[in-house]
């Protein structure tokens, strides 16, 4: 939550005192840290100690790493989601290896992502090994700052785009243009599959030898199914079945992109575990009209990344039909990402260990 904070009311950028002008900065000891680079404030992950240190006044050192540049082009297909961006863009960083460094992001296509956007790739840069990925003050970030209450420094001219890391040694080029819809895993975020090729992946991935891309299961298990009784009805189950479904992610549900008018239904990934079904605002609308209703076996919870988030849900209407998907606020802040769920039911348990079932 303290991330989300930090977005809606506390990011300042530039600060006033005695007659001075001050960069704001951030270090802290959550691995979201990092999300405030998304408007052009450096912020790191430090241990307790320097947090400790730096909550009393003392200052805080950290030795400049090498910085790589990411030169954005292009603009992004209207069906790709900041999502697809950002796994698009950590496969790429991790390929390239980004590990101990920092990412500074420039060029025309940076000013085709929203601050929600860009506060999605910052986040996300432990995924793809980097210390930090930073997104330079430009007019998108002025808006969001406007919009915040954010009060500009007397002088304008410390507004003005510029680049805060200018020693790059490398430069990297994507083209926004090659990012097509996809989904993440089926174990790793950085394991990127297009939405296109998702049933084909899957099949494979049953086959493979175990790993971060297999399962291996026996050629003639792959087809096991088996009933399950729950509340009176027969369902069946296997491997590829949905067992949990969340919408969650403190950092994708602050992204009214993806919440209310996107979401990708989930259909093949993790063993013996969940792999999480996102499906939001114009998704649910739209399934409800279309008299689709979710299992009552499957576990169903939404935890919006804040109270604003539950606001704009509300207020563009989409909530109540969440709500008839079996999608009800469970609280704020991490909760199925990180294995916090409730347990499932034992008829769908001993089902999954009886067939060893891939499920999500």
């Amino acid at each position: 939550m303290a991330h989300q904070v930090n977005l809606e009311y506390l990011s300042r950028v530039v600060f006033e005192e005695k007659d001075f002008l001050f960069p704001d900065s951030v270090v802290g000891t959550d691995s979201h840290i990092t999300m405030v680079n998304g408007v052009g404030i450096l912020g790191w992950g430090v241990g307790g100690i320097e947090t400790e240190a730096v909550m009393l006044g003392l200052p805080v050192s950290l030795t400049l790493p090498e910085v790589v540049g990411c030169e954005l082009t292009g603009s992004s297909n209207p069906f790709v989601t900041s999502i697809d961006v950002v796994l698009g863009i950590t496969k790429h960083l991790r390929q390239v290896g980004v590990a101990g460094k920092f990412v500074e992001f420039f060029g025309s296509g940076v000013s085709q992502l929203s601050i929600v956007d860009r506060t999605t790739i910052a986040n996300m840069c432990p995924e793809y090994g980097a210390i930090l990925s930073f997104f330079p003050v430009d007019n998108v970030t002025l808006k969001h700052l406007e919009h915040t209450g954010i009060e500009e420094p007397p002088d304008k001219t410390v507004w003005e785009p510029v680049l805060y890391l200018k020693n790059k040694k490398h430069v990297i080029k994507i083209n926004l243009n090659s990012i097509v819809p996809s989904v993440s895993g089926p174990k790793r975020p950085q394991d990127r599959v297009a939405v296109t090729d998702m049933k084909s992946d899957f099949r494979a991935c049953l086959n493979e030898k175990v790993g971060f891309k297999g399962f291996q299961i026996a050629a003639e298990k792959q087809n096991d199914v088996v009933s399950i009784h729950y509340e009176g009805s027969e369902y069946k189950l296997a491997h590829g079945s949905v067992v949990i479904a969340a919408v969650i992610s403190c950092t994708n549900n602050c992204n009214p992109s993806v919440m209310l008018a996107a979401g990708v239904e989930g259909k093949k990934p993790c063993h013996n575990k969940s792999l999480f079904v996102y499906c939001a605002g114009l998704l649910a609308k739209k399934a409800v009209e279309a008299g689709l209703r979710v299992k009552p076996y499957i576990r169903t919870s939404l935890s919006p990344g804040s109270g604003m988030v539950t606001h704009y849900l509300s207020s563009s209407g989409v909530l109540p039909y969440l709500s008839k998907l079996g999608f009800e606020i469970v609280g704020y802040g991490c909760s199925t990402c990180v294995g916090n769920t409730a347990p499932l039911s034992e008829a769908v348990l001993n089902a999954v260990k009886q067939v060893n079932c891939v499920d999500q």
